[in-house]
């Protein structure tokens, strides 16, 4: 009778839908346990460049400001990447024969633009995150970056995920600085430093989703 009522290929949909109601959370628990890991969110992420360039020789060494090649963090969402031309304003005379640098003395020869960096700080497509914002917010380069100065080959230091960002507009006091302090990294913030310049800039972070999410 009873194979009558239910056919007997439900046997086999039973035994799935015991499977998933006993392996189904374990797996839930493993997946979100695995989304906090270190590799699942990039910390650590450490791509090859076409050019070995140092940023603990640049911007730690030799002390150059992030805005010099980067020199549209302060007016638009994107921070620019810099063009052969950049590079050759020193290069052009510094180690101006070195084999390292021909991929970049030869782009600026062809005029173009097929030095083909990889981006290493790469949120989802659908996360709008504007850098103008940010730095003219006086938001230190380091709190998202950080400490690029002591880095020979760039890698991710931060998490860079929805709690993080979250966690920053909740309470952004820590990573705020006086605006001459934005780029310079290892500064350490003046007592009191943060929460004079929210209340003094009448920062207000916004949380809605549709700051981030366009």
């Amino acid at each position: 009778m009873q194979r009558f009522i239910f056919p007997e290929w439900t046997e086999t949909l039973k035994k799935w839908i015991t499977l998933l109601a006993v392996g189904g959370p374990i797996y839930l628990v493993a997946l979100i346990a695995y989304g906090v890991t270190p590799e699942a969110i990039r910390i650590g992420y450490q791509p090859d460049q076409p050019v070995p360039y140092s940023h603990a020789l640049h911007a730690g060494e030799l002390g150059m400001d992030c805005r010099y090649c980067h020199s549209t963090v302060e007016r638009t969402a994107k921070a620019a990447i810099p063009p052969p031309a950049t590079c050759m304003n020193c290069h052009s005379v510094v180690k101006k024969d070195s084999e390292v640098l021909l991929p970049v003395r030869q782009a600026f020869a062809e005029q173009n633009d097929s030095l083909h960096w990889v981006r290493v700080h790469d949120l989802p497509d659908y996360v709008y995150f504007n850098h103008q914002a940010h730095v003219n917010a006086a938001i230190g380069c380091e709190s998202c970056h950080g400490r690029i100065d002591q880095m020979a080959k760039v890698y991710q230091a931060k998490p860079l995920t929805m709690e993080w960002c979250i966690n920053c507009h909740l309470n952004p006091a820590p990573n705020l600085r006086e605006p001459e302090n934005v780029t310079k990294m290892g500064y350490e913030p003046q007592p009191g430093e943060g929460e004079a310049i929210l209340q003094r800039n009448a920062i207000h972070p916004p949380v809605n989703c549709s700051t981030c999410h366009r």
